[in-house]
């Protein structure tokens, strides 16, 4: 079953600097992180309770040229850093990526990932990646080892009272897209993940879907349009910065 956003990735070239800049701009600190040794690439992490934003640097360019995530975020980082994909948490990842080539999506196999932590501790999953990523692709799924690090019931109560600068607990409200076809993006994501999207009040053209707790928004693209993160913390003043490429709001809540 998809039970929600589990993560949205962020290319960036240097994860001291961007960690900074989005503390500075937005209030949120990063922190834990490590390195995807198979994958090229290292992390830094900003946690929403099961959800987060994930900084995502090259950290070495021969594993990042050939691995399915060093070579978007390369690509991306070619123009700036940026917003790369999203994933959805699954917890019949199988079942799901059947579902999705059925409907003539074209997902790759069921792949095991980890990551080493700066502890030694191991973070472990399963995920299946579709044949590109992007802010108008579709996500990609991901199906979380509860016995690893990060995922067992106690590091996950723990986060729920994590600290943020901005203000505790945040929590993801809306990740919305800019799509240059919403209609058929609609049709995608119905064909591919049975997600039903329908008029947004927020107007414009947008449409929205819940996964849980949480939207998603697709709006009509436009020229220099970047995908926007909605976060909801008690200290959120509803302003709108841009960092990392991304456009980032903090409500109240």
């Amino acid at each position: 079953m998809l039970l929600s956003i589990d993560h949205l990735i962020i290319a960036v070239p240097d994860l001291d600097a961007a960690a900074a800049e989005l503390e500075r701009a937005v209030g949120l600190q990063a922190a834990g992180g490590g390195r995807h040794e198979a994958l090229g690439t290292a992390n830094r992490l900003v946690w929403f309770g099961d959800t987060y934003v994930e900084l995502v640097a090259i950290a070495d360019e021969a594993s990042a040229k050939v691995s399915w995530l060093g070579m978007p975020v390369a690509a991306q980082l070619a123009s700036g850093p940026g917003f790369v994909g999203w994933a959805i948490r699954t917890d019949t990842l199988d079942a799901d990526v059947r579902g999705a080539r059925a409907s003539g999506a074209r997902f790759g196999d069921p792949m095991p990932g980890e990551r080493l932590r700066a502890d030694g501790r191991t973070v472990r999953w399963r995920n299946a990646v579709p044949d590109r990523l992007g802010p108008d692709q579709l996500p990609f799924l991901i199906e979380r080892d509860e016995t690893s690090a990060e995922w067992t019931p106690a590091e996950r109560a723990a986060r729920t009272i994590e600290p943020q600068p901005v203000g505790s607990p945040v929590r993801l409200d809306v990740l919305e897209l800019p799509t240059a076809d919403i209609p058929a993006t609609i049709l995608r994501y119905l064909r591919t993940f049975g997600i039903r999207f329908r008029p947004s009040l927020a107007g414009g053209g947008a449409r929205d879907a819940n996964l849980g707790r949480q939207t998603v928004r697709l709006r009509p693209a436009t020229d220099g349009a970047t995908p926007l993160i909605r976060l909801a913390a008690p200290g959120g003043s509803g302003r709108s910065v841009d960092a990392l490429g991304v456009r980032w709001t903090v409500r109240p809540g």
